[in-house]
């Protein structure tokens, strides 16, 4: 059986209600909190283990009460992160007026020619590098394969390769279950560190 439960419901049922924001707003403060961190459990606790422990803590769960349990474990928490965030703004205000249509294309051409060709090229420079030191065969992986996230193989063994800037980007939605190669273009080549 399929159902479907709309919005109106599931905020009747838990007495919230969510706000409106203006066109691009929302995009734009998520894009702040991104980069101030602002939202992260070290900055406003962990919530997916404070929340098992409301529920245990009250007979009837609201939101009202929600709101003052939060409080009282992170009694700063909304505040700083607020702080955080209009911080990074400011950052992003400045930085938006040092955008013009040159800057867009030569971010467009840096993204499609040079990371492209940089990245795709050190695939598979590393991967021969890892069969070298392996004593194997290596081989880049097929369209079929990347849609996987697999960059290649060596011997039957199938790695991701990123470079190291990768580990701290948690805006990506993909999740890659295979081994990783992590890269970090220097002046003298390439520092690459494979996660078996």
């Amino acid at each position: 059986m399929i159902f479907r439960i709309p919005n109106q419901s599931i905020t009747k049922f838990n007495q919230s209600s969510a706000p409106s924001f203006p066109k691009y707003t929302s995009q734009i403060i998520n894009l702040a909190n991104q980069n101030a961190q602002a939202t992260r459990p070290r900055a406003v606790g962990q919530l997916s283990d404070l929340f098992p422990e409301f529920l245990s803590s009250c007979k009837t769960p609201s939101l009202k009460y929600w709101e003052y349990f939060y409080n009282q474990h992170h009694p700063d928490a909304i505040n700083e992160a607020v702080d955080r965030i209009c911080s990074q703004l400011d950052n992003l205000k400045q930085a938006m007026e040092l955008i013009d249509r040159d800057m867009v294309e030569e971010w467009v051409r840096d993204l499609i020619i040079n990371k492209t060709y940089n990245g795709l090229y050190f695939q598979e420079v590393i991967l021969a590098g890892l069969a070298e030191l392996k004593g194997s065969s290596y081989r880049l992986a097929s369209p079929h394969e990347e849609a996987k996230g697999i960059d290649g193989f060596v011997g039957n063994t199938p790695y991701s390769i990123k470079p190291v800037t990768y580990k701290t980007m948690d805006r990506l939605p993909e999740s890659i279950n295979i081994k990783m190669i992590y890269y970090t273009k220097t002046k003298t080549g390439l520092t690459v560190e494979v996660r078996d």
